[in-house]
């Protein structure tokens, strides 16, 4: 059974690591990277250089998958072909998809084209080099920073920012820049209930940070971005830097006649996580819609791209030995958001579906536990 695993990220990193050299299976994984990047974690890379990567080759060590460095290009269901874009071309029998997701810049003019994400590695490099020019005496032009989205990804960012603003400020005698974040919703971290998310509020306050609650971007230039509120009134934010985290959807890379795919691009799975119309493709993480037991989408966060992956990698052993698949189960075990050095809030599941509502280093600890656990999952 020749089997190809798209992308190394927590879902497709988790297939390939929970997989066993099996009889009868032969597997390939196409990476473009030669590493592994913890995307919960680019905020810190943003702001600290934190490294935020593990190479590849020693996690496949023993699983039976071979690698090989290539940029998927285009997914054919229909005639059972990837294409790469360094012009290989590769058929399968089972097909893993877990090709992640791009950001959605919601059409909102000049964003796509001036506005830095924070999706890969070199996203957080440039953030962090922009942090340090901003910083020495020659440099010309606006200074402050806007992140559009106040979920976890631009929360997480803002205040490890805010911290490293401080500490450049004192360090090289320069006034601080200011950093906006702006959010287009009635409130900051939805996932959050009301009390953790004051406190994180709260946090956000102390490092001085400019919260635009229901603020929505309108437009973007190279040293502007436009808010609007509710009642239609705009103004102009000057941004040496501008940072999009509002929304994602999954990549629109694959294809296929029968194929259906729900809101932001997400492909239809069943509770194996494969595809109804074609029974050998599995998608896993982002770019799949599964459901949960509520029959609501499975939230696209990192442990449940690292529970479908892992649970998909059994499933494809399974699968070279005619055994019977096993569902997919989701569980959120609980989300912590970190807030700068040793501050986070968040909440853990406990038994009876009750939740643990964490703040300040324990929680902190928590958010750490998690990568922790992910890491083990890996090794």
């Amino acid at each position: 059974m020749k089997t190809l695993i798209l992308g190394a990220g927590y879902a497709g990193l988790a297939v390939a690591t929970k997989m066993k050299p099996t009889p009868g299976l032969e597997t390939t994984m196409l990476e473009r990277n030669p590493y592994h990047t913890f995307e919960t974690r680019l905020h810190e890379a943003a702001a600290h250089n934190t490294k935020v990567t593990l190479p590849l080759a020693p996690l496949l060590k023993g699983t039976g998958v071979n690698m090989e460095n290539l940029t998927v290009e285009a997914v054919d269901l229909d005639k059972k072909e990837v294409t790469t874009k360094e012009g290989k071309t590769f058929t399968y029998d089972t097909l893993v998809v877990g090709l992640g997701s791009v950001t959605n810049f919601y059409r909102i003019p000049g964003l796509a084209e001036n506005a830095t994400e924070l999706k890969e590695l070199k996203d957080a490099d440039e953030i962090f080099s922009f942090v340090n020019r901003a910083f020495t005496s020659d440099f010309i032009g606006p200074r402050d920073i806007v992140v559009g989205g106040a979920g976890l990804t631009g929360v997480e960012l803002v205040t490890e920012l805010a911290q490293r603003n401080e500490l450049l400020a004192k360090e090289r005698g320069l006034p601080p820049f200011t950093i906006y974040l702006v959010e287009a919703g009635p409130k900051i971290l939805p996932v959050l209930d009301d009390a953790l998310r004051g406190k994180a509020q709260a946090t956000l306050d102390s490092y001085g940070i400019q919260t635009l609650i229901g603020h929505r971007i309108t437009q973007a230039t190279p040293t502007t971005v436009t808010v609007q509120t509710a009642d239609g009134a705009s103004k102009d934010l000057e941004a040496g830097k501008i940072i999009w985290t509002g929304g994602i959807q999954a990549r629109d890379i694959v294809k296929g006649e029968k194929l259906q795919k729900g809101p932001g691009n997400r492909i239809v799975v069943d509770t194996t996580l494969r595809v109804p119309e074609y029974p050998e493709v599995f998608v896993v993480g982002d770019m799949g819609l599964g459901l949960n037991q509520d029959g609501k989408p499975v939230p696209t966060t990192a442990q449940h791209a690292g529970q479908q992956g892992r649970l998909t990698g059994k499933n494809l052993m399974r699968l070279a030995m005619g055994e019977e698949l096993k569902p997919y189960e989701p569980n959120t075990l609980g989300e912590f958001v970190s807030l700068g050095g040793l501050m986070a809030v968040g909440w853990m599941k406990l038994p009876w579906n009750q939740k643990l509502a964490m703040t300040g280093g324990l929680a902190h600890v928590m958010k750490r536990a998690s990568e922790w656990r992910w890491r083990s999952s890996i090794s």
